[in-house]
């Protein structure tokens, strides 16, 4: 004879457990979808780079030509080149906007601190409105030597 409903006293072994692995695998789940939605809205998103014509100057006032460059190395128009100091120093921060094919001309002088041999300029770029691109990464840099 089987006992009753209410006299049964093992149904509650087994509910804790499942309880646990039911909230593990939905948490699990549910990660994944997040994941999976999270990449679906940057799917139409290009990282940016630069691409610096030279890439190694010394420390005098010059000219350098710098491409705004997408995934396959197209160049971008009317982005906005950011040059700025990193290790190497520049006077003031410098800017340029890229032309219908994709170049931009800045002009500066580096200079390097005393007994420091190399620096770089650390170059961003500033996506155009249209186009779907973005600069999240870090850029080419320039390397400043020594004269």
């Amino acid at each position: 004879m089987r006992p009753a409903l209410g006299g049964d006293e093992r149904a509650i072994e087994g509910l804790p457990i499942r309880l646990v692995i039911a909230l593990v695998v939905g948490v699990a789940s549910l990660g994944v979808m997040m994941n999976t939605l999270g990449g679906i809205q940057t799917l139409g998103v290009s990282e940016l780079d630069t691409k610096p014509s030279p890439e190694v100057v010394n420390t005098s006032a010059q000219n350098l030509t710098v491409a705004a460059v997408g995934p396959e190395g197209d160049r971008i128009a009317n982005a906005t080149i950011v040059a700025k100091s990193g290790t190497a120093t520049l006077e003031s921060v410098r800017t340029a906007q890229t032309n219908a094919s994709g170049y931009a001309t800045l002009r500066i002088d580096p200079s390097l601190g005393p007994n420091q041999e190399e620096g770089r300029i650390e170059l961003g770029v500033k996506p155009p409105s249209s186009g779907g691109y973005e600069d999240d990464r870090d850029n080419t840099a320039v390397l400043v030597v020594a004269e």
